[in-house]
């Protein structure tokens, strides 16, 4: 059995302990003693250094710890000394997450269902579909306002039987740890965590997404918090820099921009609107009609997919007795259309011709649109119509 030194001190980082056992060459070792913290309960394990090797991984095996080394070590005693800096960013996130859960389930009634922490960012998932901007600002205010206050942050060893007021009840029996933050929660918790919410540091509440039923939200605290504002702000300087303005001037230059964009996009497409028209002009009279009196119109394109073709298409199926052929080359593709009197289905055209190569697509009579591997393009485009000279 290994004896959890961090579960009484998790502000210590060095010990000495003695090999109890080894695997893998003596890189897999095993201790009587460890202050490393292992993965478990979405908390990321501990870094650092033990006789000198560095630590790669720590897993909880139950009744002992493993230490996964980079190099193996001989047995005897050995020094461990804990990567503080990773240690105590994960004693902010984890004791931070602790006060959220509270505050949020304190003043919405949103339970924490579970709990990642993450590498730049850690998130909760919540019981609740959702929660409005002006409650993540409100339960940010209230969990930083803790912050401030600096309350105790306790720990203490309870009956389960016996363990009274948790936030989240436990099934297990027998001595639980549980983490108490002063006058505002109580869990059944195995982590590490500081000894006051003011190591905590600024809490910063991000973006919010729906996952499945929960309503899943973003934190970031202390250092984490600090890096990730300063980055927001270094970045919304650049954008300011950009535009020459004040950044609180920036919502409206950027939404004027937009409605700028927005205008050119539709004068664009009536232009290219007016030149498909054009050349559908020029194409359809230059086609000649079949013995039924429909004129097949066949243009073939190795500039672009076959959603370029499309407002071509759609303006030779305004034209009397007339059937459009598309054929582009990358990706390989075909549209079909085909106008109301020339007693053609595109759709169908196309199916026909699609199967067989192993293509796929669809669309209506009037329009249809498919892709097909490349080396059966030419064959497929032969089904619907002779291909004629390139059309550029």
């Amino acid at each position: 059995m290994t004896e959890r030194l961090y579960y009484h001190d998790s502000y210590l980082t060095a010990f000495d302990a003695a090999v109890l056992d080894h695997a893998d060459g003596g890189r897999r070792v095993y201790l009587d003693r460890t202050a490393f913290y292992p993965t478990s309960g979405g908390q990321p394990h501990d870094s650092g250094r033990l006789g000198g090797t560095e630590v790669l991984d720590v897993v909880d095996e139950g009744e002992r710890i493993a230490h996964l080394l980079a190099a193996p070590v001989g047995d005897g005693r050995v020094r461990g000394e804990v990567n503080w800096a990773r240690r105590f960013d994960h004693m902010q996130q984890h004791t931070g997450q602790h006060l959220l859960s509270a505050v949020l389930e304190d003043l919405y009634g949103s339970r924490t269902v579970s709990v990642h922490f993450g590498q730049d960012s850690s998130t909760l998932d919540l019981d609740v579909p959702t929660l409005t901007a002006e409650q993540i600002v409100a339960a940010e205010a209230r969990a930083n306002a803790v912050v401030t206050e600096n309350r105790a942050v306790t720990l203490s060893f309870e009956e389960a039987a016996a363990a009274p007021a948790l936030r989240k009840g436990s099934d297990r029996a027998g001595t639980l740890r549980i983490v108490g933050i002063q006058g505002l929660d109580r869990s059944a918790c195995g982590g590490t965590h500081v000894r006051a919410t003011g190591e905590i540091g600024a809490i910063l509440l991000r973006k919010l997404e729906r996952v499945r039923k929960a309503a899943r939200l973003e934190f970031l605290c202390g250092t984490r918090a600090v890096g990730r504002a300063r980055a927001d702000q270094t970045l919304l300087a650049r954008l300011a820099a950009q535009y020459s303005a004040a950044p609180d001037e920036l919502p409206g230059l950027v939404e004027a921009q937009r409605a700028e964009l927005k205008g050119v996009a539709a004068a664009r497409h009536e232009v290219e609107a007016e030149l498909d028209r054009y050349r559908a002009g020029e194409l359809y009279a230059a086609a000649a009609a079949g013995a039924d009196g429909v004129r097949m119109v066949v243009v073939r394109t190795d500039w672009g997919a076959v959603e370029r073709l499309r407002g071509l298409a759609q303006a030779v199926a305004t034209l009397p007795k007339a059937v459009f052929v598309g054929v582009a080359a990358s990706p390989p593709g075909l549209v079909v259309a085909a106008s109301e009197d020339s007693g053609r289905d595109a759709a169908a055209m196309l199916r026909s011709v699609l199967a067989p190569a192993g293509g796929r697509g669809g669309g209506t009579p009037r329009l249809a649109q498919g892709t097909v591997p490349a080396e059966a393009l030419e064959r497929v485009a032969a089904g619907i119509a002779a291909p004629p000279p390139a059309v550029r």
